[in-house]
């Protein structure tokens, strides 16, 4: 079985935030530790996802989420341990433990200050996705027209360089089109869409357009393929029902054939997409393997997707 790496679930927001009690090691959502050793993952990013209507302090709900996340890694040393890097990673893997990498998503979390930047990447955080559905201190998304050409903010350029200085991963999910080619032109590493698939193929602002992978690819970036149905499906199907791997082979051979199989990962977005998913959980990643398998993509390019893209940014990027 391939090892796994997942650029990206909500599953910590979920521990947060449910009515019941819910723990990392075993729960009814999609991740936790027993099925992320049941589908041999390498490494998982978790996301201190910020929803900014649902909170009163977008920084103190982020430290919140933090705290729990370290309480969950505590409880469960024996499984799973934190990663800031590449060397971390091969270390964590030599002890048989899985890595968790720590990411923010949504950089309004930070307000506007570049300390806060550099405390988050004290305590652990290596990725960002610099939006969500809300414009902030760093750019604009890309949920509504009237945002789609626009750029980032000044902050938002001296936030990439400082990121850029510290060795941290800078996302673009989420970010207006204008905001993503701010970031091709400012950023002097490779740079991310952690959780988006093809605007070719479903045509919806989430998704990257053939231009954005093609740039994406050339910087030395990756893209996740994101299990969302509204994100997979082509128009005029039904966006309500399952999320089929069919689909999710579609879209990396679409990506595949514009930017080259080095620039497609896995962004999953579990726990935090609501649709019904062919890939239940993460345990069950190999059934993505096997469809590529079967559409005649070769092992090593398999490999590339599942886990080696991936491990190649951490590797180029997180330098301590």
């Amino acid at each position: 079985m391939l090892n796994i790496i997942d650029m990206h679930c909500d599953t910590i927001y979920k521990l947060v935030n449910s009515k019941e009690e819910k723990n990392l090691k075993k729960n009814d959502l999609s991740v936790d530790i027993e099925k992320l050793k049941g589908g041999n993952s390498l490494a998982q990013f978790f996301a201190l996802f910020i929803d900014k209507e649902e909170c009163e302090d977008s920084l103190d709900t982020c430290l919140k989420m933090l705290d729990r996340f370290y309480l969950e890694l505590k409880k469960n040393e024996d499984n799973i341990r934190l990663a800031r890097n590449y060397n971390e990673l091969c270390n964590n893997k030599s002890l048989g433990k899985i890595s968790a990498f720590l990411t923010i998503e949504d950089g309004g979390a930070l307000k506007g200050k570049l300390y806060n930047l550099r405390n988050f990447y004290r305590l652990g955080v290596r990725l960002i996705t610099l939006t969500w559905n809300y414009k902030n201190e760093i750019g604009y998304p890309n949920c509504k027209d009237k945002y789609m050409e626009k750029g980032l903010t000044t902050f938002g350029v001296e936030l990439i360089e400082e990121m850029n200085n510290l060795g941290m991963i800078i996302d673009v999910s989420h970010l207006s089109d204008g905001g993503f080619y701010e970031v091709a032109k400012h950023s002097k590493d490779p740079f991310i869409a952690s959780h988006s698939n093809a605007r070719a193929i479903t045509p919806h602002r989430r998704n990257l357009t053939d231009e954005m992978i093609k740039l994406l690819s050339e910087k030395g970036g990756i893209m996740g393929i994101n299990f969302c149905n509204g994100f997979l499906k082509t128009m005029g199907d039904d966006n309500t029902g399952v999320s089929n791997i069919e689909d999710m082979v579609r879209h990396i051979k679409h990506i595949k054939n514009v930017g080259g199989v080095q620039c497609i990962a896995l962004g999953t977005d579990f726990d935090g997409i609501s649709c019904p998913v062919e890939i239940q959980d993460i345990s069950q990643m190999e059934k993505l393997v096997i469809a590529l398998d079967k559409e005649g993509f070769s092992e090593e390019e398999i490999e590339k997707i599942c886990y080696k893209n991936a491990e190649r940014i951490i590797k180029d990027i997180l330098i301590d």
